[in-house]
């Protein structure tokens, strides 16, 4: 482990000789066609369901589960329950997932971390507590009734664009996930649960005698309106036409398989294609159906063996690792030309989806495709985060030999900003709040609308591309930030956490087009940053923080958010200040195993207070990054950025 002696003020020579192994390290960490691929680390749940998905359709692997099963013991809190990241409190949820999860594998249900889990359930309100998610699990294993799941009856998808629900209104993930579930609830399959293991020691009240599962989510008039609308639909639902349910039943299907995207998966998620595999077999199709076979290894791809413990991701993200490990070698001075990223940029250049118009060109149908999807494939769903990097990416290695592919993906990025001025992920104008109220989304994440973080990447791109505040979308793009920015100064981080996240994209994004960095918005945010500095100089902040009343949660110092807070200082003009000596000293003296820095601690968002992710390539390229940074302007004495990011 690489453990410099402590410098509070490092020289440039040391910061250059850090900068030269993490950089000659990383490069070591590219795959021969040329791309980048990170650990994506999720918590408890993804392997717990995996091991639930084997155990319903009598697929056990026990070479698999034993490793599996290891892993989970492993992240368990000292108190016996699951959290959603790495030293966070108990979730529920996650916990009884865990729970069933190692019951399924033979664990004794009265060894210490067992007995110590249920405890901590039962202590919580039993099992009928968790997510509406996890309820359906336990009903397709027929721990709970289906009374315990939201009404979602599979006619949905004969609504037609104007209702109040359709699936273009929610998110692409919702979607996904969505479209095999309402078959599995029409057909209320059952698991087959070999080993006939129940969970009936998890609930308070037992789970058939339970009046209480479907809840008002958040409290509000409407929220209790949509309760009432759920057992008006739950009354109407056995009374639907067979017919018109069958016509359901076979458009979901057909929705399906068009979006399958072969062994990368529906929606290239785990989730998604858990259920699409619950729903061939639920439709009786044969074990050798190459769309059912294709969908099974899709989930085997996923999984990631460290040797004496193996774990399912949730995704993969091959172009998110590429283009960030490609911008940070290139600020650590590698040029673009050189084989490397010449590499690099040809393997992203084949992964641009430009033949398919996906599930976005339903809000914006005239727009010719383009963009990058963060998975190795997802044609359907390309986002605007890892297509606006990828452009920044190419333009900073060769404008002119990448000149089309950045042509078309900046065409694409201005169609698909929303009315607002924001960008979202996937898709424009997905803003149908008052569909987060429905029993159905419990956990808060079923739309996906601009944000502040995406928004700021796409105006950086465009900073970077030479388009600035007298462009109509950088204006409107700018005066969304504007308005987003939290009264202390801050912005909100949606894909990383969390609010120094956000900051650091912000302040980047309003450098790159030209806004004047001496006013009070940007003086806000700087001396915000600077009070969130740590004593050891670092920087760091709990995925707590995104709780509204734990906002300065802090677990402590991590490389990914010093080097994040350090980039936003630098694009506000900071290079010069004690703040960013200090930050720059604690990257270059705390502990690293070549190219990645020692982060216990999450800095990853899939979504706030629901899900979290360790993206392992965080601790590697975004210090190298800042590092670099710092050294490019410290002897360019000009503190001027020529680049979005």
């Amino acid at each position: 482990m690489a453990m410099p002696a402590f410098d509070d003020k490092p020289s440039l020579d040391h910061v250059d000789s850090t900068i030269s192994e993490v950089r000659d390290g990383l490069l070591g960490r590219q795959h021969s066609d040329g791309h980048w691929l990170y650990e994506l680390e999720p918590d408890s749940t993804i392997p717990a369901e995996y091991i639930l998905l084997q155990h319903y359709l009598d697929e056990v692997d026990p070479a698999e589960e034993v490793k599996i099963a290891k892993h989970l013991r492993e992240i368990q809190n000292p108190d016996g329950s699951w959290p959603l990241f790495h030293g966070g409190e108990m979730n529920i949820s996650a916990t009884v997932k865990a729970y069933y999860a190692l019951k399924l594998t033979g664990e004794d249900i009265e060894a210490p971390h067992m007995a110590a889990a249920r405890q901590r359930i039962l202590e919580a309100g039993g099992a009928a507590k968790a997510n509406v998610f996890t309820r359906i699990a336990l009903a397709l294993f027929g721990q709970v009734p289906w009374r315990a799941v939201p009404v979602m009856p599979v006619e949905i998808m004969h609504l037609p664009r104007w209702s109040p629900f359709h699936l273009s209104k929610v998110s692409y993930w919702s979607r996904t996930v969505i479209v095999p579930l309402l078959v599995l609830m029409a057909l209320k399959p059952q698991a087959r649960n070999p080993r006939g293991v129940h969970i009936r020691e998890l609930f308070v009240t037992p789970p058939e005698r339970e009046r209480d599962y479907i809840a008002n989510v958040d409290g509000t008039v409407l929220g209790a309106a949509f309760v009432n609308l759920d057992r008006v639909l739950r009354s109407v639902e056995p009374l639907m036409p067979a017919g018109a349910r069958q016509r359901a039943v076979d458009k979901a299907v057909a929705w399906t398989l068009e979006r399958l995207n072969g062994e990368d998966g529906l929606g290239a998620i785990f989730p998604a294609m858990a259920n699409a595999v619950m729903m061939f077999d639920a439709l009786g199709y044969a074990k050798d159906e190459p769309n059912f076979r294709a969908s099974k290894q899709a989930i085997k791809n996923l999984l990631h063996d460290r040797g004496e413990t193996l774990y399912c991701q949730p995704c993969v993200s091959p172009i998110w690792d590429t283009v960030l490990s490609m911008h940070a070698v290139q600020e650590a001075g590698v040029s673009g030309r050189e084989d490397s990223l010449r590499k690099a940029a040809e393997w992203i250049l084949e992964r641009e989806v430009t033949d398919v118009k996906g599930d976005w060109a339903i809000e914006r149908p005239h727009l010719e495709p383009s963009g990058w999807a963060f998975q190795y494939a997802n044609a359907h769903y390309p986002d605007l985060d890892d297509t606006a990097v990828v452009v920044m990416a190419l333009h900073r290695a060769d404008p002119e030999g990448y000149k089309d592919a950045i042509e078309r993906a900046t065409a694409w990025i201005l169609g698909m900003q929303s009315t607002n001025g924001g960008w979202g992920s996937f898709d424009a104008d997905n803003t149908h709040y008052y569909l987060n109220h429905i029993p159905f989304a419990d956990h808060g994440a079923l739309l996906d609308p601009p944000t502040a973080d995406v928004s700021a990447r796409c105006l950086s791109m465009l900073g970077q591309l030479g388009y600035g505040l007298d462009h109509p979308a950088v204006a409107k793009g700018v005066q969304y930030l504007l308005r987003e920015q939290e009264d202390d100064g801050s912005w909100f981080g949606r894909w990383g956490s969390n609010y120094i996240y956000g900051t650091w994209s912000v302040l980047c994004a309003l450098n790159a087009v030209g806004f004047d960095m001496a006013r009070p918005e940007v003086a806000k945010a700087v001396t915000w940053l600077k009070a969130r500095q740590l004593p050891d100089g670092g920087w760091g902040e709990s995925l707590d923080s995104y709780h509204p009343d734990r906002k300065d949660a802090c677990q402590g110092s991590t490389a990914s958010q010093t080097a994040w807070a350090l980039l936003g200082l630098m694009a506000a003009g900071e290079v010069q200040s004690e703040t960013v000596e200090k930050g720059v000293a604690h990257l270059v003296n705390a502990p690293r195993e070549d190219e990645r820095w020692d982060e216990p601690f999450w800095t990853g968002t899939g979504f706030p207070r629901v899900f979290y992710l360790k993206y392992h390539g965080y601790a590697a390229y975004f210090p190298l990054w800042a590092l670099a940074r710092y050294a490019n302007l410290k002897r360019s004495n000009s503190g001027e950025i020529e680049v979005g990011m």
